[in-house]
């Protein structure tokens, strides 16, 4: 039964050892970075590859970034999200590895909501709208994981009102991630617990990781085929609170074998 990590690693190799250590403890089969904020060709392959990762990387210097690690073959690969030739964002990748079609994205965060980033974001989501239709339309299970820039609920925010204008929660933004989940996708972690309060991400502001004001903006969707194989969905907090981490932490998903 394959085990799936989404992470924003926020510089993978600022956070390097962090990144390691955690690979080796929690072991996932196959995992999904984002914000790896390095050139593809600067990816730290050996280090990771030494741990039994084949590797998939779409890099961009200094932002962004995404990348896809799985310790079964990865096949079919593509970079980038279909839809606008000239979008140079490295955001995101997707390839057929463990018997599903696994997609990692980094949706943009949209802020601030009056500049170009805003309209950029909602467009993006459109994007990913469609290339769920051509997804769906094959008829293989896949799972879509990454940093969705996406507070889908008042129960996923500390404090819903501060962010009420915020380009991560305004309405018309969770009117965009609803769309998807009417496309027939399933939310993995809230379907699995649907009361309870759980973050992914904690600004390096104001005292928010230990106050635990927190944002749950790490997602997974999935197919109907994938869905029906879902074990468990939970959230891993403790490599947020060690030294020098990332600002998000990892979200694992936890799946039955592939028909």
């Amino acid at each position: 039964m394959p085990t799936i990590a989404t992470w924003n690693v926020n510089s993978v190799k600022a956070r390097l050892p962090n990144v390691l250590e955690w690979l080796r403890s929690a072991a996932p089969d196959i995992v999904l970075m984002q914000e790896i904020k390095c050139e593809t060709e600067a990816f730290p392959a050996l280090e990771i590859g030494d741990l039994g990762y084949n590797l998939a990387v779409l890099g961009q210097k200094s932002y962004n970034g995404v990348a896809l690690l799985s310790k079964l073959p990865i096949e079919d690969v593509q970079l980038g999200l279909p839809g606008n030739d000239g979008d140079l964002h490295a955001r995101y990748i997707e390839a057929t590895t463990g018997g599903y079609r696994v997609g990692g994205l980094y949706l943009p965060n949209g802020n601030p909501v009056a500049s170009e980033k805003y309209p950029y974001k909602l467009a993006w989501m459109d994007r990913l709208k469609a290339r769920i239709r051509d997804l769906l339309a094959t008829g293989q299970p896949f799972v879509l994981g990454g940093d969705y820039n996406v507070i889908p609920a008042p129960e996923d925010c500390y404090d819903p009102k501060a962010w009420e204008e915020d380009a991560l929660y305004r309405l018309e933004t969770r009117r965009k991630f609803r769309e998807l989940l009417h496309l027939g996708l399933t939310e993995a972690y809230r379907t699995l617990h649907p009361s309870e309060r759980a973050y992914t991400f904690w600004d390096y502001q104001a005292g928010a990781w230990p106050l635990d004001k927190g944002l749950r903006i790490d997602h997974f969707l999935l197919s109907p085929q994938a869905a029906d194989k879902v074990i468990s969905c939970t959230v891993d907090r403790e490599p947020r609170g060690r030294p020098k981490a990332s600002d998000h932490t990892p979200v694992m998903l936890t799946l039955d074998e592939a028909a």
